[in-house]
């Protein structure tokens, strides 16, 4: 199967929108084919905001979230590989999913591990700034 990732960012940011609200995401900074202003990383992330005031030509591709973008005055053409999106949330109230490595990929665990109620880990969200 195709991974579920870049299905659930437009799913979340149309959500997001439809609510009226400004959508973040989190970026892991040092992935590969990573391409933001390095000024504004802080402990290897970077958060963008994708509201379409702030940005023009977004496009939330299967492979690419790509973006051109005003950071302290300089243009800037921004591309993430949708596998560097960490989350995916709303400023306002921080409703909005973390992703794992495994929403990367559609085939699920491996079979000799399921995960059980005890081990399973619920996703939390924290502001990063």
């Amino acid at each position: 199967m195709t991974p579920s990732r870049p299905y659930l960012i437009r799913a979340l940011y149309e959500w997001i929108m439809d609510n009226g609200l400004t959508p973040y995401v989190l970026v892991d900074a040092e992935a590969e084919q990573v391409v933001v202003p390095r000024q504004f990383v802080e402990g290897g992330k970077i958060v963008l905001n994708i509201t379409p005031s702030a940005v023009q030509n977004l496009e939330l591709g299967n492979g690419f979230v790509e973006m051109d973008a005003r950071f302290s005055g300089a243009p800037m053409h921004v591309c993430v590989p949708v596998m560097a999106v960490l989350a995916i949330y709303a400023r306002e109230n921080g409703k909005g999913m973390v992703f794992t490595e495994e929403d990367g990929g559609g085939d699920g665990p491996p079979p000799d591990k399921t995960p059980d109620e005890d081990t399973a880990k619920r996703p939390s969200l924290r502001v990063v700034k």
